[in-house]
């Protein structure tokens, strides 16, 4: 955010910058003798407007260009001289490319386009947004890609209502790119499969850990199989006041509690990774934790806890949310991405998924 009025002010001055030339250019010719000449900031001008200007806006200064050359030359006498005559040339040459140039860039941003509207429609397919209100819970998510334009990685999340109550899921899976999405799509579909017909959470990743050993036999050798998915798993039983939680190798959620106060909910028995059962098994075993009214549960990956600033240091979420309080899932999500972006100086190297659950107090249920 702190970079945007630089940024503004440059992309400003770019656009002033064609007229400004042709101006120089126009005073440099009229006031200097006929042996020095302008034709570089009068080529420049075409140059420069065709990446940043619309075709209208290309050709116009172009025109201009030329006629301000055949102007000033005309004023001084010159017109017919041969060196005018080369200037002239080589000043429509180098228009004739801008408008080129022009038409190129405009070819190049509507392409981007057409990507960005299908990685806009693969990540509504794959990453849905959650409902505001599921099982009488407040819910929000948000993710938050490191690269611009890229709107899906290996981060993932997803919430499904159950005969068991509202379970969740926040993983990150190794690697980059659509393997990276296709492991995640994997994951998500076996999340809500799973989260409907499996009785207790611990089965749910179990069927999840199955889930991706199914498919790195089914697609052996395909890269986004070589890794593995941190996955955390959360279950909001109906009616009760109390959260389970499974961690498979992810960072540990946060309870944001009423009055402020932030918990670190580090397992106590770690797991390996969803996608690494042939290097052992360790049973999976829930933690249950008190889930108040007027709670909040933070679940994220590592691209919020691991972001850096410019000295190396990374960005504590239980940290900057402590004595803090939020009514609203949403704004708590905003409020982290804007201060990451802080952090990091908007350079930020990992995506960065980002779910949030509150439980009403009694009053608002």
């Amino acid at each position: 955010m702190e970079q945007e009025g630089p940024i503004s002010y440059a992309r400003t001055f770019a656009r002033m910058l064609p007229p400004l030339l042709l101006v120089v250019g126009a005073i440099y010719d009229y006031l200097t003798p006929s042996e020095f000449t302008a034709g570089p900031l009068f080529t420049a001008a075409p140059l420069v407007a065709a990446p940043l200007y619309s075709r209208r806006g290309t050709v116009l200064t172009c025109i201009a260009s030329v006629l301000v050359v055949a102007a000033v030359h005309l004023e001084l006498g010159i017109l017919f001289h041969i060196d005018s005559i080369t200037e002239l040339a080589t000043v429509l040459t180098v228009a004739v490319l801008a408008v080129l140039i022009n038409l190129l860039v405009r070819r190049g941003r509507e392409q981007l386009a057409s990507q960005r509207e299908s990685a806009e429609a693969a990540q509504r397919a794959v990453l849905p947004q959650p409902a505001e209100r599921i099982g009488g819970f407040a819910i929000a998510a948000r993710y938050e890609a490191a690269q611009e334009d890229a709107f899906i990685g290996g981060d993932l999340y997803a919430v499904q209502d159950s005969p068991h109550g509202v379970r969740l899921v926040v993983g990150d899976v190794r690697g980059k790119g659509m393997g990276a999405v296709a492991a995640v799509a994997v994951v998500i579909g076996a999340f809500r499969e799973a989260a409907e017909q499996e009785a207790t959470l611990e089965a749910v990743a179990q069927r999840l850990d199955r889930a991706l050993a199914r498919e790195a036999v089914r697609r052996e050798g395909i890269e986004l199989f070589e890794g593995f998915t941190t996955a955390v798993l959360a279950e909001l039983p109906h009616g009760d006041g109390i959260l389970r939680i499974v961690t498979r190798g992810h960072p540990p959620p946060l309870l944001l509690c009423p009055d402020g106060t932030v918990h670190t909910l580090h397992a106590r028995e770690p797991a390996l990774p969803l996608g690494m059962a042939d290097l052992g098994i360790w049973p999976d075993r829930a933690e249950e934790i008190e889930f108040a009214g007027g709670a909040t549960l933070l679940l994220y990956t590592d691209g919020l806890s691991e972001a850096r600033d410019e000295h190396g240091v990374f960005f504590d979420p239980a940290d900057r949310l402590s004595g803090r309080v939020f009514h609203d899932p949403g704004a708590l999500l905003a409020r982290l991405a804007e201060e990451v972006r802080r952090h990091t100086g908007g350079g930020t190297t990992d995506d960065m998924a980002l779910l949030a659950v509150r439980r009403p107090t009694p009053d608002r249920m």
